[in-house]
This record gives structure tokens, sequence and C-alpha cells, in this order.
């Protein structure tokens, strides 16, 4: 990892959580949005369970929905006041969160 300041504020996310978070959000955006497009059947235990929270709590999907997205926001927020308080300069912003410097 890099040397330079602020090098100990950003470490590298793993791959796994990345892919699990994105899915996940994906098919909750599917479940709020398109619920009828949903194949419940081929789900297996998700499927049920997805359609009974569809079916009886779909409010509560799409405030939950809402409040997610709220809630990443602030967070993306926060670090951005975090990064000037702490005067990390926006190269090594950029090439932590974004670039992701090789070892």
């Amino acid at each position: 990892m890099a040397t330079a300041a602020g090098a100990t504020y950003f470490q590298r996310g793993s791959l796994f959580w990345f892919t699990v978070i994105t899915l996940s959000f994906g098919y909750y955006t599917w479940v709020v949005f398109w619920p009828q497009s949903i194949p419940y059947q081929n789900l297996g235990p998700l499927g049920p369970f997805t359609q009974y929270l569809v079916d009886h709590h779909h409010t509560l999907l799409c405030n939950g929905y809402w409040l997610a997205w709220l809630i990443h926001v602030g967070e993306s927020l926060y670090a951005i006041v975090l990064c000037k308080q702490n005067e990390l300069r926006i190269q090594i912003k950029m090439r932590k969160l974004i670039l992701r410097d090789t070892e």
C-alpha cells in the first residue's frame, strides 16, 4: 500500500463483500419496483419469504429501500467531511477510492 499521507485511512475492500452487497441491493431494487416479475417459485426458500414481504409489507420495503439509499449517501458525505478535516489531498482520495492502487 502507498505510504502517502492518509494511507492509514483507506483500506482495500473485499471483492466478496462488494459482490454480495451489489447483488443484494440489486435484488432489493427488483423487489421494490418490479415485484410482479420475480420468479418466486424458482428462488428456493428466498422466494416464499420475498413474496410474503411483497404481499404484506410492501410499504415497509419501499421505505426501507429509500432509507438504505439515504444512509449510503450520508456515509459518503461524512467520508468527504472527514477527508477535508484531516486535510487529505484530492489526489490521495481519488487514488485510494477509485483507482485502487495495486500493491
